[in-house]
């Protein structure tokens, strides 16, 4: 062993859970060591690279914009869209009250306090297919997006580290976690720049390593049984979130890990164009009046698939195809109003917070995203006839599977619904009636094109963006209490073992259950980090 870090406590992964846990200890008079895998440019992990919304319950904005939101009704939906009553996880529906009850004070107006905003409206995101989901919009947007709040994060766990009491060590991979009986005494990390061993000696050791499925063998070996899995998918977590110290902790404490196999994704992802890993894909945010294809161009149905109601249904449809890509279909017109990736990287006037810029775009059409798209991305098709996009299309994927007739008969079927006058009075299609209701309510009727024929004079060019199911985030992890202390399989705690994020299934080893009301994670992380230091140092939030 080359050398030896000794610290009260002992941080294991550099992502927004053990930021903020490190920075609470800190603030409470312990010494810290914070061990992350990758470089310092990447230190703050997915959350750097996140969009920002959060789900978040009884805030002030949803008041002023009359939203009658309170813990007992955000918890209702929540139990009920996760399945919680028969999700096998006595640990989750605690974790799921205290988010409710908590997400205002513990997140909202922490972070307000901190010196972080929010943008002035709350979005109503996975609603449910049959009014299952949230019954009124919390969905909360970072202004700044995520990258602003990670970037905040650092600079004040800087702060509260000055004198030395923090210790920082980047590219050093954790190998070993160190116990004597049934209690951790630390862990050996690996410099992976070259290759020496160091010992972290702690009494107390948080595991914010993030999820189990950054790399598909995980992801491929968990996945439940009875449920379709693509052939292929692409990679939206973190590559270093392999599960690794999961197990560790399980083998060699008794650490318990409930439901691996319930995991966040989407259905929507395509190729990044300049990778940061290998299999990287980005989320697109679906466009409600695409039209969703299987791989001959037909609409997938009988009922059809549209984006903010029910990502767990739509991951399942997409999964059951028979191949394992799909495609939306969609025009010019609807591409600039309601095109989205999700993520900092490609939202660049609300994570640079440039409101006036943010504000033409969101009124005159986003074409910068959709003329970058074009230019970069071989998976964003563009044509001016159908004819011609399915050539284009079949060229892609590198067969015949998409008829120019079959696609013309796609795009017919759908404008059928539209009178010769252009109104709605002859129309009978489920998408309709959900893109209608999605913008009954006024921020999502900024983003959501009045419906229109596919083939409206004036809307060309035509696309076709070439998706894939793309994996994200695991809802289950390593079960904690609500002092995010790791449990072992009888419910005991282990001593000096904590968990917090995606690490603990972002509470109890699976609050959400199998479905997100989405934007739960990144308060997730904020309030099991928070419950850890609290437990650690018999301090309360500061």
């Amino acid at each position: 062993m080359d050398s030896t870090v000794q610290a009260d406590v002992l941080v294991i992964g550099g992502g927004l859970a053990g930021i903020v846990c490190a920075l609470q200890a800190l603030r409470a008079g312990q010494r810290v060591a914070l061990v992350d895998r990758d470089t310092p440019e990447r230190f703050g992990g997915l959350a750097l690279w996140a969009f920002g919304g959060m789900a978040l319950v009884g805030t002030p904005l949803q008041a002023k914009m009359k939203i009658p939101d309170t813990p007992e009704r955000a918890l209702a939906d929540w139990l009920r869209f996760g399945e919680l009553d028969q999700f096998d996880n006595p640990h989750a529906l605690p974790w799921a009250r205290y988010y409710v009850e908590h997400s205002r004070a513990q997140v909202h107006d922490w972070l307000l306090s901190h010196g972080l905003k929010f943008m002035p409206a709350v979005n109503w995101v996975e609603r449910g297919r049959f009014g299952d989901g949230n019954s009124l919009p919390r969905y909360h947007i970072v202004w700044g997006t995520s990258r602003r709040l990670t970037l905040r994060m650092i600079e004040l766990l800087r702060e509260a580290g000055s004198g030395g009491r923090l210790t920082l060590l980047h590219r050093h991979r954790v190998t070993q976690l160190d116990h004597e009986g049934g209690r951790i005494r630390g862990a050996v990390a690996t410099d992976e720049a070259n290759g020496s061993q160091l010992r972290l000696r702690a009494d107390v050791v948080v595991l914010a390593t993030g999820g189990i499925n950054g790399g598909h063998e995980q992801t491929r070996a968990n996945w439940p049984p009875g449920r379709p899995m693509p052939r292929t998918m692409l990679n939206g977590a973190h590559p270093f979130a392999d599960g690794a110290l999961h197990h560790a902790a399980a083998a060699g404490l008794g650490a318990s890990i409930r439901n691996a196999g319930e995991m966040w994704n989407y259905a929507a992802g395509f190729a990044h164009p300049q990778p940061h890993f290998e299999g990287h894909g980005l989320s697109a945010i679906p466009c409600k009046s695409a039209l969703w294809l299987d791989h001959t161009g037909r609409r997938i149905g009988p009922e059809p698939l549209v984006t903010g109601f029910d990502t767990h249904w739509l991951c399942r449809r997409v999964a059951e195809q028979e191949q394992p890509w799909t495609w939306h279909l969609l025009n010019w017109r609807i591409a600039a109003k309601e095109f989205a990736i999700s993520g900092a990287e490609h939202n660049q006037r609300i994570r640079d917070m440039q409101f006036p810029l943010f504000l033409k775009e969101t009124l005159l059409g986003n074409h910068r995203l959709v003329r970058q798209m074009q230019r970069e991305s071989p998976h964003f098709l563009v044509d001016d006839t159908l004819a011609g996009l399915a050539a284009k299309m079949n060229q892609l994927t590198g067969g015949q599977h998409v008829r120019a007739e079959t696609l013309q008969a796609t795009a017919d079927a759908f404008d059928a619904n539209f009178a010769a006058d252009g109104s709605l009075k002859l129309s009978n299609d489920d998408q309709i009636r959900r893109i209608l209701h999605a913008r009954q309510w006024g921020p999502d009727k900024l983003r959501t094109c009045a419906p229109a024929p596919l083939q409206m004079k004036g809307a060309g060019p035509f696309i076709a963006i070439h998706m894939q199911l793309i994996t994200r985030k695991s809802l289950g992890g390593l079960a904690t209490d609500l002092q995010s202390r790791v449990l072992d399989g009888a419910g005991n705690p282990i001593a000096g073992l904590y968990a917090v994020g995606e690490a603990a299934g972002f509470g109890g080893g699976g609050a959400s259950g199998r479905r997100s009301l989405e934007g739960t994670f990144l308060p997730g992380c904020i309030l099991t980090a928070q419950a850890a230091a609290a437990s650690i140092t018999g301090k309360a939030v500061s």
